[in-house]
């Protein structure tokens, strides 16, 4: 029999399910995308917790087969997208109050985590960087740009974007060239057929703790509206700017904190594109991070790192 932790998490982007073994073992990761309207940047808070509560009962079907043996020790779920007792959204509680009921149904212990946590523990799974406790990370999506310094159970922002996060820019320049949404893997189709030329400069502040990605949006509005630059290079150009932007607040990181390993994380940072590009600016700076990637479908939304957080919860109960 297979001891499981279950792992729920209902970001914006999507609903996820997963299952993670005692012995680390993932059995079961199911996400869905959210549906989103052609044109459109995203979803309503209460457009968003509607879509979840339809796909739980689809993922729910596809759960675990009836033979499976299986027994479920706890359930967790990310309840906010970060730490911090202001850090909220409605999505969220779709997944809270599932794993709440699951947990209170099967008599088993319900964890609390955060979307964040949730993306460094997948992120880590299988690294060197499982069994670190301190050091720095950089969460890249839709909702998060942050420079983060780690110390055991201490999650800390130390820097990150004052305006549009990276996925964000992504997100409305790929829909604004007629992608869909998210943009992320079309986008990254047309960069790779594209050739930039670092036309997009780096906004940076706090000694390059911070960036601003608003101003890049605004130029590449113009691009597309005037027409006379292919898509393919717009593309590129974004990709490169976020690789430079990145590398600069990564070696930013490594100079405050003196930590020399950086985990990079979230759904920009599954691209594979990304992350060349990011490695090759990083191998131009002297004062730099070693960095790591996690596998590119852990980087993204979703469970495994919840039910991870979870199980290190449980184990810490004595489970």
């Amino acid at each position: 029999m297979k001891r499981v932790v279950i792992g729920l998490d209902t970001s914006n982007y999507r609903t996820s399910v997963a299952a993670v073994s005692t012995e680390k073992e993932v059995l079961f990761n199911d996400r869905e995308l959210l549906p989103v309207a052609v044109g459109e940047r995203g979803l309503r808070q209460s457009d968003a917790v509607f879509a979840h509560l339809r796909r739980f009962c689809a993922i729910g079907e596809r759960f675990f087969p009836p033979d499976e043996d299986i027994r479920i020790e706890a359930v967790a779920a990310s309840v906010t997208p970060r730490d911090g007792e202001t850090s909220y959204m409605p999505v969220f509680q779709v997944g809270t109050s599932f794993g709440r009921m699951m947990a209170a149904m099967l008599g088993v212990p319900f964890f609390a985590t955060t979307h964040q946590r949730g993306h460094l523990a997948a992120a880590a799974m299988g690294t060197p960087m499982a069994d670190m406790r301190d050091f720095l990370a950089l969460h890249l999506s839709g909702g998060t740009t942050d420079l983060l310094e780690v110390h055991e159970d201490r999650v800390t922002q130390i820097g990150g974007s004052l305006d549009l996060h990276a996925g964000q820019l992504v997100d409305r320049a790929g829909v604004a060239m007629g992608l869909p949404f998210p943009a992320g893997p079309a986008l990254e189709e047309l960069a790779l057929r594209g050739e930039s030329r670092g036309l997009l400069g780096c906004s940076m502040e706090r000694n390059d703790l911070d960036c601003h990605f608003s101003g890049a949006e605004a130029q590449i509005t113009r691009w597309i509206q005037a027409g006379d630059m292919r898509q393919e290079n717009i593309a590129r150009e974004i990709y490169d700017l976020l690789g430079r932007t990145i590398a600069r607040m990564l070696s930013a990181g490594r100079k405050a904190t003196g930590m020399q390993t950086a985990l990079v994380t979230g759904g920009v940072a599954s691209s594979e594109l990304f992350r060349s590009m990011l490695e090759k600016r990083l191998s131009a700076i002297r004062n730099r991070p070693e960095i790591v990637f996690g596998e590119p479908e852990m980087s993204g939304d979703n469970a495994v790192g919840v039910a991870l957080a979870g199980l290190k919860k449980l184990s810490e109960h004595g489970g």
